[in-house]
């Protein structure tokens, strides 16, 4: 899984100390030199000086507006996948059961990754299309706050859950569900301001091995909701 945590992912702050020095200037390093020393790394926020887990405190950080992408695949048989498309799964609807599971789980990031701040989210959408071309379900989680640090965790997070929740609804007829290519897709707001992934490496290789379609639309999205109406009963 690919992150950019953005400002929060590292820590200039000098050692603490009342007899601190003053902090040395390191010239730049040449292209081609090598890894930088030891001393002149930058270190996890996560960490403080002496290598213990610590929550990164933002109380001098502005609020600001901060939105957060992310997205996940899962790949399922032809038959699977068909059996959710037309919503014949035995536990019901798994596309609007998923994208549930993933706003809940997204709201629940800081109880689960133990030291993510608690965010108060602004908007927290998942949708999971199916891919009969790609061979599953692409899910996408978008995430947005107005605060002091980023929601990429919120979006990662209700990503993963919603495909994990896949896998609970199909299990039953399928075993061999593969969950792949969690990942972030784009951030804005904060002081490290926008990032958004390649769009080449956003396409990638497909996970299944098939060969994607540039400009293929998802198929029709159905599961007796869309696409199809109602799923009767016989």
């Amino acid at each position: 899984m690919t992150i950019d945590a953005g400002e929060d992912a590292v820590d200039d702050t000098p050692a603490e100390g009342p007899d601190r020095p003053e902090p040395a200037t390191v010239p730049p390093r040449p292209p081609g030199s090598g890894p930088a020393p030891r001393t002149e790394r930058r270190r996890l926020t996560h960490l403080d000086r002496r290598g213990r887990p610590r929550m990164v405190d933002v109380s001098a950080k502005p609020s600001t507006a901060r939105r957060a992408i992310a997205e996940a695949f899962v790949s399922l048989s032809p038959e699977t996948l068909s059996l959710v498309i037309d919503g014949g799964n035995e536990k019901g609807d798994v596309l609007g059961v998923a994208e549930l599971a993933g706003v809940m789980g997204g709201k629940r990031t800081s109880d689960l990754i133990p030291l993510c701040h608690p965010l108060p989210l602004t908007d927290l959408v998942v949708a999971v299309t199916p891919d009969r071309a790609g061979g599953g379900l692409r899910i996408r989680a978008e995430a947005a706050t107005t605060g002091p640090t980023g929601v990429e965790m919120e979006a990662l997070t209700a990503a993963t859950i919603a495909a994990l929740t896949v896998y609970d609804m199909v299990k039953g007829v399928e075993r061999d569900v593969e969950i792949s290519a969690v990942r972030l897709i784009s951030k804005s707001g904060g002081k490290s301001g926008d990032w958004e992934r390649g769009r080449d490496d956003r396409a990638g290789p497909d996970p299944r091995g098939v060969p994607r379609r540039d400009g293929r639309r998802p198929g029709p999205r159905s599961a007796g909701r869309i696409g199809g109406g109602r799923r009767r009963t016989p």
